[in-house]
């Protein structure tokens, strides 16, 4: 039995739909990213997890449990959830105040100060007791926001968009909280991203929405090796290889994607990984051009596609290859079926998981 479940969830605001029909399903200790372009759904189907909102109709069974049978048991459910929006919210006094928050209005009174410094030392901010929440860092801020949100060690923990705002070295900290959290603690963990290489490396499934409704779910790894079409699309995913990096110089590796295709990443991976090559940073020519691009491959045009302004082709370079150039570009290099082509692109254009 699951252990959160939707059943045809639906949210309508006036006459248009946030969600539509949405069905998903969640075991104990999983991790769900929720994927998708901005006003797809995904803050809205976390409100309705988290109960801020009420569902035009529809089911969530939580636990086996009907969960909106009665607003006694909402709140009860409500109790076992911690959720952390995209921008905190501080009330103008210490860390510890703000940390305590939530234990206070559950009724928690027992050992506050043990909790409140286990969660503070789990995120990273041992010693903040005493500090005035709105005078620290926005990445310092968001991981006080999470230790709201696990200071009465959930069951469930709901994040919008967690990292979105923040620098890098904050988001590698918190991505490695939450996923200490899920995989050690065992806590369920829901999270809406725009970011899809945080979804590969932190859940376990993946579910795309789109207009409202969950185009596909899938297991994380298996959705960006094979991506479908549709997340292809809306991640710009069309060239993805699997291949054996090697070390080349510093900050450099040399992947092998076999079939005699070898190309130079800006990264310092080394062993089996996933590439993406975007197809609209690779100059396509039909002779070879100087540029600082690392990586140069020649092929055949094997396919053309019509996309209004632009012009989409696939290249048989070894490997099949998507490239996106303009409609003029395209007219002027006089390109076919068959034509002879160059594909250059930069080490930065490679994306390695």
């Amino acid at each position: 039995m699951a252990y959160i479940e939707t059943q045809d969830l639906t949210k309508k605001y006036g006459e248009k739909y946030a969600l539509k029909n949405v069905n998903i399903k969640v075991n104990r200790g999983e991790f769900l990213a929720l994927a998708g372009p901005s006003g797809s759904g995904k803050t809205t189907l976390l409100k309705l997890l988290d109960f801020l909102e009420e569902p035009t109709s529809g089911e969530i069974i939580f636990d086996g449990v009907n969960a909106l049978c009665s607003e006694k048991e909402k709140l009860s459910l409500r109790r076992r959830i911690g959720m952390v929006f995209q921008q905190s919210v501080m009330f103008n006094t210490t860390v510890y105040n703000n940390v305590a928050y939530p234990l206070q209005v559950r009724g928690i009174k027992n050992n506050v100060n043990e909790k409140v410094k286990e969660a503070l030392e789990l995120v990273g901010l041992k010693g903040f007791e005493k500090r005035k929440a709105l005078t620290l860092s926005g990445g310092e801020m968001q991981r006080v926001s999470l230790a709201q949100a696990l200071v009465f060690e959930p069951e469930l923990l709901l994040l919008d968009e967690p990292t979105a705002n923040l620098d890098p070295r904050n988001t590698s900290i918190i991505e490695e909280i939450i996923s200490k959290v899920n995989r050690e603690h065992k806590v369920t963990v829901i999270m809406a991203t725009h970011n899809l290489s945080q979804a590969e490396r932190l859940a376990f499934k993946i579910a795309i929405l789109y207009e409202g409704k969950i185009v596909e779910v899938k297991d994380a790894k298996e959705a960006f090796i094979k991506p479908s079409d549709f997340l292809a699309s809306f991640a710009n995913l069309w060239n993805v290889y699997s291949g054996e990096a090697t070390s080349l110089e510093e900050g450099i590796s040399l992947i092998d994607l076999g079939e005699g295709v070898k190309i130079e990443a800006l990264t310092q991976k080394k062993g089996a990984v996933t590439v993406f090559i975007k197809p609209d940073e690779i100059i396509v020519s039909t002779v070879p051009i100087q540029s600082s691009a690392r990586n140069v491959l020649k092929g055949k045009i094997a396919e053309i596609i019509d996309l209004n302004n632009q012009v989409q082709i696939k290249v048989n370079a070894g490997k099949e290859i998507t490239a996106i150039l303009t409609k003029k570009s395209f007219k002027d290099m006089k390109l076919n079926l068959d034509s002879q082509v160059y594909l250059s692109f930069k080490a930065s254009s490679i994306r390695v998981i």
